[in-house]
C-alpha cells in the first residue's frame, strides 16, 4: 500500500468531473531533471575544479576529499531526481492542468487552462524539455510551494513548469490544442475561480 493509494485517478485529487477528459499524463526524466533542474553537470565541475587545485598545489588529501565529496553529492542529487520523477504526475485534461508534486508532502495544484495566459517550450535535448506556464490574473502560488517545478529566478511572479518531458514538443502540441478549445465565455469564468491547492488532508487556495 502507498501514499498513493488514495487517488481514484492517478496524479488527481478526485474523480473527473462530466465532461471533463484526460488529455495526457506524464513524470519527468530523471537524468534530464537532475541535469536541468539540480545542475548536476555544474556541481561535478566545481568539483573537479577543486580536485584540479588540490593536486596542483600538492595537497593529495584535498583532492581526493573533493573527489569524494562530488561523489556523494552527485550520489544525493541522483536520488532525490528519482524520487522527484517517482512521486510527479504532470496531467492535461480538456479543462485543466495539474500538477501532483512533492516528494516529502504530495500536493496537487490545479490551474483552469483559461488562466494560461501563456506556455513557454524550453528543449532540453534528446527530445526532453520543459513547458514554463505563465497564469493570467491574481494568484497565491509560492515559489517554496512549486520548487522545483518552478521557472528558475521568477520568485515574485513564480510560474508553475512541467519539467524534463519526454518528447516535450508532442505534450506543447497538446497543451496548446486544449487552450485553444477553451471558449472565451467558459474563460471568462475559469478566470473568477480559485486555484485550488490540495495536500494530504489540507486544502488552501489560490485566487
Amino acid at each position: 500500500m502507498s501514499e498513493y493509494d488514495h487517488e481514484p485517478i492517478r496524479g488527481l485529487p478526485g474523480d473527473l468531473p462530466a465532461g471533463e477528459s484526460i488529455l495526457w499524463q506524464g513524470s519527468p526524466d530523471w537524468r534530464t531533471f537532475a541535469r536541468s533542474a539540480l545542475h548536476t553537470r555544474w556541481v561535478s565541475g566545481y568539483f573537479a575544479v577543486l580536485a584540479l587545485f588540490g593536486l596542483a598545489s600538492g595537497k593529495l588529501f584535498g583532492a581526493g576529499a573533493a573527489v569524494v565529496g562530488g561523489a556523494i553529492t552527485q550520489g544525493l542529487l541522483a536520488v532525490f531526481a528519482i524520487a522527484v520523477a517517482k512521486t510527479t504526475v504532470y496531467t492535461i485534461t480538456n479543462r485543466r492542468v495539474v500538477l501532483r508534486i512533492g516528494v516529502a508532502l504530495n500536493k496537487c495544484v490545479n490551474l483552469p487552462l483559461a488562466m494560461i495566459g501563456s506556455a513557454d517550450l524550453r528543449p532540453q535535448g534528446g527530445g526532453h524539455g520543459d513547458i514554463a506556464l505563465t497564469l493570467t490574473g491574481r494568484h497565491r502560488l509560492g515559489f517554496a510551494m512549486l520548487w522545483p517545478h518552478a521557472r528558475p529566478w521568477r520568485l515574485g511572479q513564480p510560474s508553475p513548469m512541467l519539467r524534463a518531458l519526454p518528447d516535450a514538443a508532442a505534450v506543447a502540441k497538446v497543451l496548446a490544442k486544449a487552450c485553444s478549445a477553451v471558449v472565451p465565455n467558459e474563460a471568462a469564468a475559469l478566470r473568477s475561480k480559485a486555484v485550488p491547492v490540495r495536500d494530504h488532508g489540507l486544502q488552501g487556495a489560490a485566487a
